[in-house]
């Protein structure tokens, strides 16, 4: 290929959002690969029920993974329209899941049958944490409190609220078809969150897709006052973004709560909103707002999960994950700073005018 067209070509590349975690992916597949072989492995196995059953690292991460792509989705959404980040996700998941299990226990945490629909449950924790999320929206938007100031405050009063809905008690649901959207469907031997992340991907994307809200978050977050002048309602549409954050946090509840069909408030989702924040970093959205990448955040959550995975694999401990993911977190924002991204680009038309020179 000539000098020309491997320039042009490396400008096109460098200039993608996906780059990001593309690379990261590879990184870390290659490291994995030099240092076991065998991290790659999958093979048939049987779950408790005595399903046939994917099992191995990969089939981990896609599974552990998926509430955090989930959740990614939504935090595009908000970190694009506000400039900002929810850093509440983790307790809502946890009012969540405490709504969803007070609905199928009823008064009886310890019910041996459910005494709802897990349908009905379900859509009453999506409305309960659409109106959480509403909360934080309407702070952010009409009351002009930074994001994560605004947020602070589900942050710290979460976990006691999902805590106080069950009466400090652990609801257990002992239905074993709640377990499903948590583990595996029976005959499919593929795990159900991923199925799910998978659904929550295509629906998001067919919105961005055939409506104009992608367009109306990206011009939001790129110039506010610029989009009010155009006839949008900036308030509106920060508002329908944390809107939507909500309803992602309900499905990642669902998932939680059916994992191990009951609920522990105070670890539940901990630390999951850093993790969602670090998936849209990882992706290549700005965290500033603006333009956005729905397939890279999703692609940053699955990054992330790889690396844990890979830490747990070679047994560092896990108080020790924090600083392996602070180290990431260095590099994107080294990464992402403007002085590194014109000096990258000055080095690519350096690259681009020597390689038109020798032709």
């Amino acid at each position: 290929m000539p000098k020309n067209k491997l320039s042009d070509l490396w400008g096109t590349i460098s200039r993608n959002q996906i780059l990001i975690p593309v690379a990261a992916l590879l990184l870390l597949a290659f490291f994995n690969l030099l240092a076991d072989p065998t991290f790659f492995r999958i093979y048939l196995n049987q779950n408790a029920n005595g399903d046939p059953v994917l099992s191995g690292n990969l089939i981990s991460i896609i599974d552990s993974g998926s509430e955090l792509a989930i959740l990614a989705l939504g935090m595009t959404l908000v970190t694009a329209a506000s400039g900002g980040q929810d850093i509440s996700v983790g307790a809502a998941i946890a009012i969540s899941g405490s709504v969803l299990l007070r609905v199928l226990c009823g008064a009886d945490s310890r019910s041996e049958e459910m005494q709802a629909p897990i349908i009905v449950a379900f859509l009453i924790a999506c409305v309960v944490s659409m109106l959480f999320g509403a909360f934080n929206g309407a702070l952010v938007a009409y009351f002009k409190i930074q994001p994560m100031v605004a947020t602070l405050i589900l942050f710290t009063a979460g976990r006691s609220i999902a805590a106080w809905i069950n009466n400090n008690e652990l609801p257990i649901v002992k239905d074993p078809s709640f377990g499903v959207f948590g583990n595996y469907i029976p005959g499919i031997p593929i795990p159900t969150p991923f199925l799910i992340a998978i659904l929550c991907f295509v629906v998001t994307w067919a919105v961005m897709k055939f409506t104009t809200l992608g367009l109306y978050v990206q011009s939001v977050g790129i110039n506010e006052k610029t989009s009010r002048l155009n006839g949008l309602n900036p308030e509106l549409i920060k508002l329908m973004t944390y809107v939507l954050l909500g309803l992602c946090v309900a499905v990642a509840a669902l998932i939680k709560v059916s994992r191990i069909s009951t609920i522990n408030y105070s670890v539940v989702a901990k630390d999951i909103e850093m993790d969602a924040i670090l998936a849209v970093a990882l992706g290549g959205n700005a965290l500033s707002g603006g333009k956005f990448n729905m397939a890279a955040s999703v692609l940053g959550a699955y990054v992330i999960q790889f690396l844990t995975t890979t830490l747990y694999k070679f047994e560092v401990n896990a108080t020790a994950l924090p600083a392996y993911k602070a180290v990431v977190v260095i590099i994107l924002v080294v990464m992402s700073a403007p002085t590194v991204r014109e000096k990258l680009t000055a080095l690519t038309k350096k690259l681009r005018s020597s390689a038109a020179q020798n032709t």
